[in-house]
Order: C-alpha cells, then sequence, then structure tokens
C-alpha cells in the first residue's frame, strides 16, 4: 500500500480549517480530479438486510414481512420489518419465533449431490448440503452494474456483496459546468485569471434530497433548506456539488428499487471514510448528506474506538495513554504529542479524526484469477470412495459460478484446475492438473477432472482423516480478440512436473504424518478455517477454539481475521511510508545468511501479526 504522505509527516490542518476552501477557475477547470480535489464527492451505497431482501424479492413477498435468513442454525440475516420486534443475527431462530410468531425464516439455498443447481430444500443437513450465496452474488453484480451504467465517467468500488462506493467527483462536475456555463469562462477581469476565486454560489434547495446532517447538534434536517444555510459564509461551491451528487444518487437508488426490488441506504460526503460513516446516520431507504461545514460536530462526540483502524490494541493504547474516549477528547492531543508516544505514522491517525482520507476509490477488476468452492466437514472423510460426493457438491459451485461470470466474459477459461484436502488445522495437501477445453462446463466435466485429482491424492489408502475438501479452478483468463482459435489460446503447460521422487502413500499424505506434498500450489481465497495471505505468504489460521459451531460463525471469525491481518500491515505499511519501501518476503532465506526479523514501529506495533 502506498502512503499518501511523503516526506516528512506533517498534518494538513490543525483542527478542521480546511473545511471552506477557496475555489478557483483553475480548480473547476482541471482535468486532474485526485483525492485533493476540493470539490471531491464521494458515497458510499449500502443494500439494506440484503440477503433478507434478496429472499423477499425471490419470493414475491410484501415488503412489511418480517423475514430471517438463516445457515444451519444461525440467522445470517434479519429484514428491518424482523428488527421491530427486537429480533437480531445473534438470536435463536426458536426464540426470535417467540418474538414474532408470523416470521418467516427461509434457509439459504444449498448444493446437494446429484442436483447441478442449488436449491431450497426441505432436508438440509451440514452433513449432506453445502451453502449456496450464488443468489446474493448475482443480485449485488446487478446493482453495481446499474451503478456503472448511469455513471459512466464515475468510479464504483465494490466493498462487499452488500457495499460499493462510487466517486461522483467527475460526474458532478461535468453537471456542475453544464448548469453554471458561466464557471467554465475566466472573466477578463479576473484580478489572477484563472487562479481567481469563483463568484459566489447559488442558494441551494434541499428538499427531496434526503439527511442533511445538522451543522449544530442542536437541529436536524431532513432535506429542509432552512437550517443548512444556518452557517457562517452560507453555501459552499462543494454543498452544491454534494446536491448534484445527492441529486444522480437519490435517482439510481429509485432505479434499483423500481427495477430490481431493492431499497438501499446511502451516505455523501467528501471522502470514503465520511461517506461510510454516514450512510448509516439514518437507515433504512435513505440517504445522508454530510456538508464540509458538520463535519466537525458529528465526529467530536464519536467514540473514536468504534472508527475502522483506531479499535484494538492501537485504540486501547491511544485511551490509556490519554484518558480519552471520544474523537472530541483526542482533538485536544497536538501531532507533536502524538508522533512523539506513537510515531511518525500518527499523522495518518491525527489526520483521521479531523476527517482527512485520501483513499482512492478504485474500481476492482472482473476478471477473477481464481475461483474457490470449498466446504469444512463436519464429518470427516474416512474412506476414500466417500469423496466423491463432496467433489460433485463442489463441482456443481464451480460450474455455476463459471458459467455465469462466461454470461459476460465468453472467452473466460481457466487453466488449471486444484483439489485441497486438509486433515484439521494442519496444512492442506494438493494436486493440480490443465482443465482442458470443453463446451459446454457441465457439472460432470468439472467432477471427471476433480475426480482423478482425488484419486491422486488419496492413493491405495485404506484410512484417510479428511475434514476439509477444497477445489478451486486458477489462471483464469479471458482470450484476445483476434486469435485465430479459442483453443489454441488454452493451450497450458502441463502443471503436473514428471519427478524423480517416490510418490508417498496416502498413509504419510492425508494422515499428517508425512512432509507436505509436492504441488507446492496455494491459493490466495479464503479456505475453511485458514487463508493465505498474498503479501507475507504466511498461512493465517483460526485457533482450535474458534472453530467450533456452525460455519456460519466460523466464516464471520476467519473474515475477522482477515480483516486484522490486513490491518497489522496497514499499520506496517504506514510505519515506513517514510524510509525505504516495504521489501515483500522471499520463500527462501537471504544470500549470505538469516534475514534479521525487524520489529514494527510507531503505531505498527499496535496490530497484531497473527
Amino acid at each position: 500500500m502506498n502512503s499518501p504522505w511523503k516526506g516528512k509527516a506533517k498534518a494538513a490542518n490543525p483542527d478542521y480549517d480546511d473545511l471552506r476552501p477557496t475555489i478557483t477557475y483553475r480548480q473547476i477547470l482541471s482535468n486532474n480530479l485526485g483525492v485533493r480535489d476540493p470539490l471531491r464527492i464521494v458515497a458510499l451505497c449500502d443494500s439494506d438486510a440484503f440477503y433478507a431482501a434478496c429472499e423477499r424479492v425471490r419470493l414475491g413477498l410484501d415488503p412489511s414481512v418480517p423475514i430471517v435468513v438463516q445457515q444451519w442454525e444461525s440467522l445470517i440475516a434479519v429484514s428491518y420489518p424482523a428488527r421491530e420486534f427486537g429480533i437480531s443475527r445473534m438470536d435463536k431462530l426458536k426464540d426470535a419465533k417467540k418474538k414474532c410468531p408470523n416470521l418467516l425464516a427461509v434457509h439459504v439455498a444449498t448444493y446437494k449431490e446429484g442436483e447441478k443447481e442449488p436449491g431450497y430444500w426441505d432436508d438440509v443437513d451440514t452433513r449432506t448440503h453445502k451453502v449456496s450465496l450464488d443468489l446474493y452474488r448475482r443480485e449485488s453484480n446487478k446493482i453495481i452494474g446499474m451503478f456503472k451504467e448511469a455513471l459512466p465517467t464515475g468510479e464504483v468500488e465494490k466493498a462487499s456483496i452488500d457495499e460499493a462506493f462510487i466517486d461522483f467527483t467527475r460526474p458532478v462536475r461535468e453537471k456542475l459546468l453544464e448548469r453554471y456555463p458561466y464557471l467554465a469562462h475566466v472573466p477578463a477581469d479576473a484580478p489572477d485569471g484563472t487562479d481567481s476565486p469563483l463568484p459566489p454560489p447559488p442558494p441551494i434547495n434541499w428538499d427531496g434530497l434526503g439527511s442533511v446532517v445538522p451543522v449544530s447538534p442542536s437541529g436536524e434536517t431532513d432535506g429542509a433548506s432552512e437550517h443548512s444555510d444556518e452557517v457562517d459564509g452560507g453555501t459552499t461551491w462543494h454543498d452544491v456539488a454534494l446536491s448534484i451528487a445527492a441529486e444522480l444518487m437519490g435517482k439510481i437508488r429509485e432505479d434499483i428499487h423500481s427495477k430490481l426490488g431493492y431499497t438501499t441506504s446511502a451516505g455523501i460526503s467528501r471522502n470514503k471514510f465520511l461517506a461510510k460513516l454516514s450512510a448509516s446516520y439514518k437507515k433504512p431507504d435513505s440517504q445522508t448528506i454530510l456538508r464540509n461545514d458538520a463535519i466537525p460536530n458529528y465526529l467530536r462526540p464519536l467514540a473514536f474506538q468504534k472508527i475502522r483502524f483506531l479499535g484494538g490494541k492501537l485504540g486501547d493504547a491511544l485511551a490509556k495513554e490519554y484518558d480519552v474516549s471520544t474523537v472530541g477528547d483526542l482533538l485536544t492531543v497536538s501531532l507533536d504529542e502524538m508522533q512523539s508516544k506513537f510515531g511518525e505514522s500518527a499523522l495518518w491517525v491525527y489526520e483521521l479524526l479531523r476527517g482527512i482520507d485520501r483513499n482512492e476509490v478504485k474500481e476492482k477488476s472482473a476478471l477473477f484469477k481464481s475461483m474457490l468452492a470449498s466446504k469444512n466437514l463436519p464429518k470427516p472423510i474416512t474412506q476414500s470412495s466417500d469423496g466423491h460426493q463432496w467433489i460433485r457438491v463442489l463441482a456443481a459451485e464451480l460450474a455455476l459460478r463459471l458459467n455465469d461470470a462466461r454470461e459476460s466474459m465468453p472467452t473466460l477459461w481457466p487453466k488449471t484446475i486444484v483439489l485441497h484436502a486438509r486433515k484439521g488445522y494442519e496444512t492442506s495437501r494438493s494436486k493440480q492438473a490443465t482443465f482442458p477445453f470443453v463446451q459446454p462446463v457441465t457439472v460432470d466435466v468439472i467432477a471427471t477432472a476433480a475426480d482423478k485429482l482425488w484419486k491422486e491424492l488419496t492413493g491405495d489408502a485404506k484410512i484417510i482423516h479428511v475434514t476439509s475438501v477444497q477445489l478451486a479452478f486458477t489462471g483464469l483468463e479471458k482470450a484476445e480478440m483476434g486469435q485465430k482459435s479459442i483453443e489454441g489460446f488454452f493451450k497450458a503447460r502441463d502443471t503436473q512436473k514428471p519427478t524423480s521422487l517416490k510418490r508417498r502413500r496416502e498413509e504419510d499424505v492425508l494422515s499428517g504424518s508425512g512432509e507436505d506434498s509436492n504441488a507446492a500450489f496455494k491459493l490466495s481465497d479464503a479456505e475453511a478455517v485458514s487463508f493465505q495471505c498474498p503479501r507475507c505468504l504466511e498461512v493465517i489460521s483460526l485457533q482450535e477454539d474458534q472453530v467450533t459451531g456452525d460455519s456460519a460463525e466460523v466464516a464471520r471469525r476467519l473474515a475477522a481475521l482477515r480483516l486484522e491481518h490486513n490491518d497489522f500491515h496497514f499499520a506496517q505499511d504506514l510505519a515506513h511510508s517514510n524510509d525505504a519501501p516495504v521489501p515483500h518476503p522471499r520463500n527462501s532465506s537471504s544470500r549470505g545468511g538469516t534475514r534479521r526479523k525487524v520489529e514494527p514501529k510507531g503505531i505498527a506495533k499496535f496490530f497484531t501479526k497473527k
């Protein structure tokens, strides 16, 4: 991660003094709309109770019906009508139904042996079925597609299956110059030419644009312009830009609701951090506008440890060092004082507390490098013949996902198919092979290729003990236009290189008594109880006591572990931002001796590497 600060770390402002910058003709006419643009506008749009909404739309139910989505014994989504009865995801289903006798519980779709697609079955059992999130993935992609279609010059970053960041800066700039064409022409009598300030902005009618966060905490607005202009200096051009973004955001949200049936909530402000915070200001089915003038009083009362990256050990250290609990409390700490205790990179904390965030909105590539289907088995596979049923279940998921992806990218194809098997918490063993190009892609084709890998992996073993199975496509690529034939493009080198080493018996491989298998391939995708970090190449695993419970809870714990590990790297990047670039680790030791362990500096030491 590249640090947004170069050279000696200096604060951009002492305390919210950059909220009313002077906008010049040069700035409004510039094509370089970076993160420091004074008219930058970013939104975060969040689909309301998304999984529950998807099931409601699928079933054609009225929005007022209370619904929960169930995965095995856990609730993974609760609709807003159900929340009115006090139901939360922490409830057990039987307790939820006591609170709301008319509650509709829908179990997520699952794959089962013999079926080519996931379905909604009456006999759902974690011992024979695998959860499918394909419906939610498809509907999420539809929403992202509508954002991109409505904002061809904007940037859309899918933050999660139900959230997206949208950079409105360029679309808003285009609208701004269209509505106020006089801004495109520098007056002949402008004292400083293109560096002259723009004329005063027009008044804004906020009616119908959403909830406007009040400048003063005493009053709240709901699209009421009389409150929003009660600040020194009146309306700013950034306010005008926000109002245009709110118009565009409102129109897109209306289209999503009318065409797809989903309600959304959005936050609109000057950066990703503030957009994310304001999106939850009023939910559901709403949008919130956080003007620059409202930022100080909006942030000051917040518990700073609830802000991402400011919780955990770093938050505890800040709270203990300065005896503080809110953002306002920490504002009394000077930059020099904070850097003396937490290092140069504490500038990032200092500025975040003042609403400054220079992270870009970056569109993620629609081209996947890999696809993974996995199952954490409640009952281990002990005989080789029992593995084939799970291979077919995993093959069905991969077939569906690959065919879905090929609808928008017809020439997409995987170079390799990989089978992983794991015993307990040990490193998984794997086998891989070139995946043949065939039409059409069916469950049978994938399962046949995977069965061969399973036989190679298990060999002649009489007894095995497999607790997790993963099947993956890797090397996903698209054929370029103009190539003679797609089959030629997919001629991959054989990944199963011959070896002079005698093949081990399965008793050594899957029983865990032997060394690692010949196949050194590892996935960067999340697996059942662990993942491999693509930066440090370490396999990060849940602790033994963290893999108890249902698969949904285990998945949440793994997601939290991944986030914490990413936070560690984020903090390291900040700590090294003024030093030499952080080298990526290599698989072997440095030539000439053992690599010296470098202790983290500054705030990096508060992020535990697990």
